[in-house]
């Protein structure tokens, strides 16, 4: 059997259970997922990398299955370094379909070899993204249902020191 391994990249921040939903049922598909926190520097991130990754790695809770790294660059090039050949991800809306649509295929013409598997996100996160979360939680709305429990927490202590 050939080993499958799948990138999960994206800004994670913070991570969300609609996140863990399209990490989970890439699991059923994948061997391992590695997630790959994107160190945008054109993105204002609330959470450092490092603060993500540990973030993430509380709520897989010491799954095997799963690697947490971060890189830098362009995702086709992290792809090729670690030897994967698939990429997932997560889509909301038709609108995140045009966009990812164009990613994709402008990854797949920088590297032929690389493809890019998109999944819905459940019925129940559709509508949850990580600038939602923080503009909820910044307005001292409960977000308990959307990311596990250090996340919230976290999100509290990073929006009452602003």
């Amino acid at each position: 059997m050939i080993k499958r391994i799948a990138v999960y990249p994206g800004s994670f921040d913070p991570i969300t259970y609609g996140h863990l939903d399209i990490l989970t049922r890439g699991l059923e598909i994948f061997e391992k997922v590695i997630i790959a926190i994107a160190n945008n520097i054109e993105k204002r991130s609330l959470f450092s990398v490092e603060e993500k990754k540990e973030m993430i790695l509380e709520a897989i809770n010491g799954n095997k299955n799963v690697l947490v790294d971060s890189f830098d660059g362009l995702l086709v090039d992290y792809v090729k370094r670690i030897g994967a050949h698939i990429v997932i991800r997560g889509l909301r809306a038709m609108s995140d379909f045009e966009y990812e649509f164009q990613m994709a295929s402008m990854n797949r013409s920088l590297n032929p070899d690389m493809d890019t598997i998109f999944m819905m996100t459940s019925k129940d996160y559709f509508f949850v993204s990580s600038r939602t979360i923080k503009e909820v939680a910044a307005f001292g709305g409960s977000v308990s249902e959307f990311v596990p429990p250090l996340v919230e927490k976290r999100l509290k202590e990073k929006l009452l020191k602003r």
